[in-house]
């Protein structure tokens, strides 16, 4: 989008007081049209759903009642994917802003940022491009980095020990794995054993953990 057309804009955000700040920031740029505005995520998807024309961008907030802004973002990613949404957000965590990049989120800034960050997301997003904001930024890379690492571990067990972390998962205990798998409780001990000390975990309860993470549950 050229930076001289239009972005129409839906605000969405469970504080009036900010989307009342937001509109008084972006008042003075001519190419930035708020359309319309909601104070849950429901009643947004709603307004957008009805009329997913009228809309270039949603400027949303992560946590709201009835739909939370990544589950917003979800619905409206799958049904207008013309729409791009900018998440604001005062949450600065790698849970979510995680959250928002498996959303399929374009951007996400955090709520203390000032207007020219805030124009230059916008700008940015509406040009077809990502934004996030500087501070985000090492959140993902160190996001990805465990997980790579989680799943370097993961790749160092062999077809058996995976089917025992798998059983883990379950709570079974070494006797009933071994009954489920037809092999002798020592041996599920070992490859317990084993597991444990490829994965670095302490306990059951880490290995539990580790599993959940990588979707093995």
């Amino acid at each position: 989008m050229d930076n001289q057309e239009k972005i129409n804009i839906l605000l969405a955000d469970d504080h009036q007081m900010m989307i009342d700040g937001i509109k008084n920031l972006l008042s003075k740029e001519t190419n930035c049209n708020i359309v319309d505005e909601a104070n849950n995520g429901q009643v947004a998807y709603e307004k957008i759903a009805a009329n997913p024309e009228n809309f270039d961008l949603i400027l949303t907030d992560i946590s709201m009642p009835l739909l939370s802004g990544t589950e917003l973002c979800k619905m409206v990613k799958s049904e207008f994917p013309h729409i791009q949404i900018l998440i604001l957000s005062m949450y600065n965590n790698s849970t979510a802003v995680k959250e928002a990049v498996l959303a399929e989120a374009d951007g996400y800034i955090l709520k203390n940022a000032g207007k020219d960050e805030l124009l230059k997301a916008i700008h940015r997003i509406s040009n077809g491009g990502t934004y996030f904001s500087q501070d985000i930024i090492p959140l993902i890379y160190n996001q990805y980095h465990k997980e790579k690492i989680q799943n370097d571990q993961l790749s160092l067990l062999t077809t058996r020990e995976r089917e025992i972390l798998a059983l883990i998962v379950k709570e079974m205990t070494s006797e009933e794995i071994a009954e489920t798998l037809f092999i002798s409780k020592k041996t599920v001990d070992n490859h317990r054993q084993h597991i444990l000390e490829k994965t670095g975990c302490k306990s059951t309860v880490g290995l539990v953990k580790f599993a959940i993470r990588l979707g093995l549950e």
